[in-house]
């Protein structure tokens, strides 16, 4: 392929673009966000104007139908906008409705929830609690990632062992029907619903608010560092932690098929002075490198990181994805000249990346993260070597309970699953995306685990159907006269409708 002029710098050095353009539009996008944030909280407009919003919302639904419901609905958010890698074509054939919910609308303090708009995000969500002493129990790694997109997809994080995924810290939602009305619910009303929208996508309405779990904040999680090596050694010590209730955060970073770093961490307010570690600072190093020199040294270690750098400890360098972007973007001179504009928007890069980019990614390049029982771990890591070979590869457990919806465990009762995280170029001399991808969606299919629907998906409907259980999903559907709004969630997702 010939790659001429400015694509030929966007595939080849596209540090050169990010660099010179992206990093000052993602700066500057922050701080009309962050003004708006100001704007909102000095005014309190957000809880007197949620109504009026959710009412405007209603009535595009009730216009769709008067027009004669020729069309699916989606909301009328660009696909760029969002983290999932897609950018679905189905915006431009759908009917979009404006839903413009960006707010935090209330914490209540007695009942430790916070009751948010769905378009709220998580550094946003987090900024806002922590002065007032709380957080949410699980706050998903990125920035930039939102409630709604949360809640009708999936999210994780460290914290998950305990708490579950998102969807299990929310206690209820709203939601605009395909109807026009507005319903809320919650495990004690219209409770079908409830166990139905998660991992929905946004196929059975229109979130416009939901009521999360706070906890109280700390100011700092005390991080213990344990490099392991031996792939049967890592999978034994990552599930003790994992078992381990005291434990508030558990994580693992493995750098190859037999060498890892698994980090416990517990909050607290006390602290050592000296062993205090601010990694969200622009300055420090990315925190998969800093993990790295504790295995380089083979030694444990104990630090003290700030509660909101922890939360946010990959954002700078989403993960280990910039790397392959900015390849010199861990050097001190450029993290001390320029580290401060990092990291930048993944919806610009969407915007920007490229008929060329996309195409090369999709042949080159796996985001991809696959749900699998505890007890799968080895044998799913040994997989991921085999068809992959990326690394480092993010390990997070979580608890999955048994509750009804698309994804739940096997037995009756809550069992302890893995989030296994590959992100980057696949070194496996075999890999094929679309052969190397179906392989992998069948091993987790085999082991009863699921795939998060932001990636690439290329299942087929049964195969899909096979992994979820759409029991609840297909009969809410029918029941609330779903089939003509929106799309199935396969069809949604399904690497067809993603071009």
């Amino acid at each position: 392929v010939r790659h001429r002029g400015l694509e030929a710098v966007l595939v080849h050095h596209r540090w050169v673009f990010v660099c010179f353009f992206l990093l000052p539009l993602s700066i500057l996008f922050d701080i009309y966000y962050q003004l708006r944030a100001w704007a909102v909280w000095r005014l309190h407009s957000a809880p007197r104007q949620h109504a009026q919003r959710v009412r405007h919302i209603q009535e595009q639904v009730r216009e769709w139908k008067k027009e004669g419901s020729k069309r699916y609905m989606c909301t009328g958010r660009p696909g760029w906008l969002t983290v999932s890698l897609r950018v679905g074509k189905y915006k431009k054939t759908h009917k979009n409705i404006m839903i413009n919910l960006m707010d935090v609308l209330e914490v209540d303090s007695e009942r430790q929830v916070v009751r948010v708009e769905p378009l709220v995000s998580m550094g946003q969500l987090t900024a806002y609690l922590n002065p007032m002493g709380w957080t949410i129990p699980v706050v998903p790694e990125l920035d930039d990632l939102t409630v709604g997109g949360l809640i009708m997809g999936t999210g994780i994080e460290s914290s998950s062992h305990i708490y579950g995924l998102f969807q299990h810290t929310c206690v209820a939602y709203e939601l605009v029907l395909a109807d026009g009305s507005l319903v809320r619910c919650s495990p004690t009303e219209n409770s079908d619903l409830f166990y139905a929208v998660p991992w929905s996508c946004g196929t059975l309405g229109f979130l416009v608010a939901a009521e999360i779990k706070m906890v109280p904040a700390k100011k700092y999680v005390k991080i213990h560092y344990e490099p392991v090596r031996g792939l049967q050694k890592i999978c034994e010590k990552f599930t003790e932690e994992s078992k381990k209730k005291e434990n508030s955060f558990v994580e693992g970073l493995m750098y190859s098929l037999d060498e890892a770093v698994i980090m416990t961490g517990v909050l607290t307010d006390e602290s050592e002075q000296s062993k205090i570690n601010r990694i969200g600072n622009y300055y420090k190093p990315w925190f998969f490198k800093h993990v790295e020199k504790y295995l380089k040294a083979d030694r444990t270690g104990v630090e003290y990181i700030p509660s909101r750098h922890y939360y946010h400890r990959h954002t700078r360098s989403i993960f280990w994805e910039l790397q392959d972007i900015i390849p010199f973007g861990n050097n001190p001179v450029f993290r001390y000249l320029f580290g401060w504009m990092v990291p930048p928007k993944i919806s610009l890069l969407k915007l920007t990346q490229g008929e060329a980019i996309r195409k090369l990614y999709e042949q080159h390049h796996v985001v991809q993260d696959m749900l699998v029982p505890m007890k799968s771990l080895e044998k799913s890591i040994q997989t991921f070597h085999v068809d992959l070979n990326v690394y480092p590869i993010w390990l997070c457990p979580f608890i999955l309970p048994n509750n009804p919806g698309m994804v739940h465990p096997k037995g009756n009762e809550a069992e302890l699953y893995v989030d296994i995280g590959a992100y980057g170029e696949p070194k496996s001399k075999q890999f094929e995306a679309r052969a190397s991808m179906r392989q992998m969606e069948k091993f987790v299919r085999s082991v009863h685990g699921f795939q998060m629907l932001y990636a690439d998906c290329y299942m087929t409907r049964e195969e899909f159907w096979e992994m979820f259980d759409g029991s609840l999903y297909h009969k809410l559907r029918e029941e609330m006269n779903c089939k003509d709004a929106f799309p199935e969630v396969y069809d949604k997702i399904c690497k067809a409708a993603r071009h």
